[in-house]
């Protein structure tokens, strides 16, 4: 019997862990991944992981099924998008696996293939793609803040437009834009904040995967350095008032990559 799954192949390219006062607060040691899936839905798709920053191998972007007794199926089933994940590394030191990920990103956005880029994920798309990647001239900021919607008909932002609130939690960001890149949303500190790349590829500098307990242990386990760069830490907790709009975007991007799969599958 053919076990093969009829849902699409997704794609998680993992780049770092969370903190780990934020892995461990529901008990499980729940990831990056596990928050995405869960915004995406977690029956729309099978979910593929690949530790990059552990140097696990990135898929072919179209690769042979197999039935279960391991013989090749016969027919190829491409992936049906990409999220990259945030990371506590910095694209702006070129680590080799960092570099080795933007070659096949760049490889995927010139195959067309729906990309959701989150922080660090949002930074080396644009990396990635010509653009330049350093410290936020404004600093690091963590928290919830405003981000203004500059297009109301863009497929991931739009609906949120003028202006939603996001959690976020970063020190470097894009400086320069690649070359083609709009502008779909911005910050007070980041005028980058939300990037389309062409037609099917999104970076976004705030973390939609972000629940408040989360966004409230990331604050905290970096409540050093954000006093030593006067900043109030406290103040950044009290300030994470409620959850965002995050995982209705999430959930937004998924149904746009399903919808992209049966189209190209009809």
């Amino acid at each position: 019997m053919d076990h093969r799954s009829t849902r699409p192949r997704f794609l998680i390219v993992k780049t770092g862990r969370a903190v780990p006062e934020a892995r461990g607060l529901d008990g499980t040691e729940s990831d990056f991944e596990d928050w995405f899936i869960a915004g995406l839905g977690r029956g729309r798709f099978d979910y593929v992981t690949v530790r990059v920053d552990r140097d696990e191998p990135l898929p072919d972007l179209e690769t042979t099924e197999r039935t279960a007794d391991g013989s090749e199926g016969g027919s190829r089933e491409p992936l049906a998008g990409v999220l990259v994940t945030g990371s506590p590394a910095m694209v702006s030191r070129r680590e080799p696996w960092s570099e080795r990920t933007a070659e096949w990103l760049a490889a995927a956005f010139r195959a067309g293939l729906p990309m959701l880029g989150v922080c660090y994920g949002h930074q080396l798309i644009a990396h990635a793609l010509g653009g330049t990647v350093g410290p936020n001239p404004n600093g690091r900021r963590m928290g919830r803040f405003e981000t203004r919607v500059l297009d109301p008909d863009d497929p991931v932002l739009g609906r949120y437009a003028p202006a939603a609130a996001f959690h976020v939690s970063h020190v470097e960001s894009v400086l320069e834009p690649p070359a083609g890149a709009r502008v779909v949303g911005e910050a007070a500190h980041d005028p980058h904040h939300a990037l389309r790349f062409g037609d099917r590829a999104w970076g976004v500098q705030f973390h939609p995967e972000f629940g408040r307990a989360v966004m409230r242990a990331y604050i905290q386990a970096r409540a050093v350095p954000l006093a030593a760069e006067g900043q109030d830490p406290a103040a950044l907790v009290r300030g994470v008032i409620d959850d965002t709009v995050g995982p209705g975007l999430l959930a937004g991007f998924g149904a746009l990559v399903a919808g992209a799969r049966r189209a190209a599958a009809a």
